[in-house]
């Protein structure tokens, strides 16, 4: 492979708050949707790696959780993979949204202070705020924190995102890639097929049922000739918790099923069947063992 002489590539960690907007900016950047997407907090459990590569770089992007303190344990689980995100990462992009901003900024940038690598703010909806409000905002966060970069962005509308991304690749060290150029992700089609499922589910219920959720998909069979075969398998830990999302004669969990199915058939770009099923494990997101059996 011949790689241009000032060829850099590296890790960055995307982290900042719930709902700061660090998922849509990734499927920005990316230009394909990886991350689901809810205005519900929280909706990313997992690290998500978003691949993005020119003639010179190559940016691999760790989508995290939004930063909390955490009230059990799957929540705990998901703070250590913001705290290994920021650990592996070259450079980390620091998200916050600035329509969101009051008081003292520095109870923000606290939990930046231990990082030793550079630091890119991102402040993110800049299309809600005016432009003479936002001014002293970056001037504050200046005096703050030793930013590699301070870029104010709308990750919805890609403004400042070219911007974002050119920051970025000035702050990657010299390296060859780490993975072929016509690569999005390192994940299986399986995972984006459950977050989709999983994303329907908070987009179509109210705030206790997409948390108790967790999406398993049991069976993924490719058929040529015949639609691909999926069974899938959404978790909740109460009985009650079926009922709702089950709905009544099943009409709740058939509209689930539609609407996954549809998005399924444009990502993978071919006709799935898919079937639904709900079963109880109770108190999966405070009991490690259970959390583990569930790959996190």
């Amino acid at each position: 492979m011949n790689l241009p002489p000032d060829f850099r590539s590296g890790y960055v960690a995307l982290v900042g708050r719930p709902n700061v907007g660090k998922s849509t900016l990734l499927n920005q950047m990316l230009k394909f949707k990886l991350s689901i997407v809810t205005h519900k907090p929280q909706t990313t459990r997992k690290k998500v790696l978003g691949i993005l590569s020119g003639e010179n770089y190559q940016i691999v992007f760790i989508d995290t959780p939004g930063m909390i303190e955490p009230k059990y344990t799957l929540q705990k689980y998901m703070m250590k993979y913001v705290r290994s995100a920021i650990e592996d990462a070259d450079v980390v992009v620091f998200m916050e949204d600035v329509s969101e901003l009051k008081g003292d900024l520095s109870r923000i940038t606290e939990p930046l202070q231990e990082i030793q690598k550079p630091v890119i703010l991102a402040l993110n909806k800049i299309d809600r705020v005016k432009k003479l409000d936002l001014l002293p905002l970056i001037d504050q966060f200046r005096r703050l924190y030793d930013f590699a970069a301070i870029v104010p962005i709308s990750a919805l509308n890609g403004d400042g995102v070219d911007e974002l991304v050119k920051e970025i690749i000035h702050n990657l060290p010299y390296n060859p890639p780490y993975f072929p150029p016509d690569y999005v992700t390192d994940q299986q089609e399986r995972f984006f097929v459950s977050e989709i499922i999983r994303e329907k589910i908070f987009q179509l219920y109210g705030e206790e049922i997409p948390y108790s959720c967790h999406v398993e998909i049991e069976e993924f069979k490719e058929r040529p000739g015949r639609k691909d075969y999926i069974r899938a398998v959404i978790y909740v830990e109460k009985l009650s918790q079926k009922g709702i999302l089950i709905g009544k004669k099943g009409q709740a969990l058939k509209r689930v099923g539609e609407l996954a199915r549809a998005e399924i058939e444009e990502f993978l770009g071919r006709p799935v069947f898919l079937e639904l099923y709900v079963k109880v494990m109770e108190d999966w997101r405070r009991k490690e063992r259970k959390l583990r059996t569930l790959g996190y």
